[in-house]
């Protein structure tokens, strides 16, 4: 993919979540309510869509999904604005995510088009060359490999080497004691791209690679600190399918895994990466491929205004808002006083806003208390976001809250002076 022309290669990637994770900042959010405006022929405005409870409930396409594509596409079977699927899925390749979408929405998805959440890693040029254990389902090789790196072990190959260590499942376990290995190659670092199946074996053998720095048939006697580096995308605590009550996401794996490793060693684990929404990186990144089709269809005009719609106020609404306000920030001081460095050179941004859509088709309950509401008793809500993005109530309340995605567009085109 051609979206890391225009991006720094990745050593300044981790600033760009890291500002998120302290932006506790209060500052004005877009816009709010509906205001006509002259029609245009060319866009300047485009859509970052999630897709789980957005478009789709697990293998099932939401009615009004289509609907929406139906005022998207021109009498061409063509895209009217730019538009770009944004998912904190991972277990899938992108072209396999492009082909679903086509079959379900019933026009050409390119794969420049969607959004996977370790797509970012692409920018973390420096972790490529390391060895690096990866977690999670699906392709793992094929999307590690996509992404640059090229030195991957995955988790049932380090057991393989390693049968002592997985020792949970008895019907699993060695039945004879094997011989120890020392020719196995060191792991350099751990690429965690989405939930894997057998989180026991998972986590343990991530915990032994961080605690022995990288050689787990061996015993340390003090774990190292810092420990080897950890990438990670989805931060989704929860997310939507077909079942009624929200299902667990990586964001749960991602909690398990923190929390082992603090009692274990006291000590916090420290991430080079944190991508998905809500990072900025990936809206950034979200941002460029929207310039990209833009200019690929020949629409000369800025892309100004990003409308994002998502299901999900603690990953979609807070990662629009949160994008909204370093563009707001940046228009005035760019990166410097935020904390950027010399090593973030990515081009001056086109986009000027970044407004939340909230559906009710998804995670996102009207019916549910929000995250400012007060629990039963007068305890404070429960948290969802991940530890490292400190939780700023502003953050999580939509620009606009709408039934679903078709309402979503019809609401944007008529702000934009758009027939829809």
């Amino acid at each position: 993919m051609a979206a890391c022309g225009s991006l720094s290669a990745a050593r300044a990637a981790p600033w760009l979540w890291r500002w998120a994770a302290c932006a506790g900042l209060r500052g004005p959010r877009p816009w709010r309510g509906y205001a006509g405006r002259a029609a245009q022929s060319l866009p300047t405005f485009g859509f970052l869509l999630d897709i789980d409870g957005v478009l789709v409930r697990g293998h099932r396409v939401i009615p009004a999904a289509l609907d929406a594509f139906r005022r998207l596409l021109n009498a061409q079977g063509q895209l009217r604005v730019p538009v770009v699927f944004v998912t904190n899925a991972g277990n899938i390749l992108q072209d396999s995510k492009a082909q679903e979408l086509s079959a379900l929405l019933g026009f050409k998805v390119e794969p420049d088009q969607v959004i996977l959440s370790h797509s970012p890693m692409k920018l973390f040029s420096q972790y490529h060359g390391k060895r690096m254990l990866v977690s999670g389902q699906g392709p793992l090789v094929q999307n590690a490999r996509a992404l640059g790196f090229e030195h991957v072990v995955t988790v049932d190959e380090l057991r393989a080497a390693f049968p002592v260590l997985d020792m949970v499942d008895l019907q699993r376990r060695p039945k004879t004691t094997p011989l120890p290995r020392n020719d196995f190659p060191a792991i350099e670092g751990v690429l965690l791209l989405g939930e894997p199946v057998r989180w026991e074996t998972s986590l343990q053998l991530i915990m032994d690679v961080l605690l022995s720095n990288g050689n787990p048939g061996t015993g340390v006697a003090t774990a190292p600190y810092p420990h080897l580096p950890v990438l990670a995308s989805n931060m989704d605590l929860l997310w939507m399918a077909e079942a009624k009550m929200p299902r667990f996401g990586h964001g749960t794996f991602l909690l398990c895994l923190e929390t082992i490793y603090q009692k274990v060693t006291g000590r916090e684990l420290r991430y080079e990466g944190l991508m998905g929404k809500p990072s900025i990186l990936t809206y950034q990144y979200a941002e460029d491929l929207i310039r990209q089709q833009a200019e690929r269809r020949g629409w000369v005009a800025p892309i100004k205004k990003l409308y994002a719609v998502g299901d999900n106020p603690m990953s979609d609404v807070y990662g629009a808002n949160l994008f909204h306000r370093y563009l707001q920030r940046t228009q005035h001081d760019r990166a410097k006083e935020l904390g950027a460095g010399e090593p973030w050179q990515q081009r001056r941004s086109a986009a000027q806003s970044c407004a939340s859509i909230l559906v009710c088709t998804g995670v996102y309950s009207p019916a549910a208390p929000g995250p400012t509401a007060p629990a039963q008793g007068g305890d404070a809500p429960p948290f969802h976001g991940h530890r490292d993005f400190s939780f700023s109530p502003g953050l999580t309340e939509a620009s606009h809250v709408v039934n679903d995605v078709d309402e979503a567009v019809r609401l944007v085109f008529h702000r934009e002076g758009w027939a829809s």
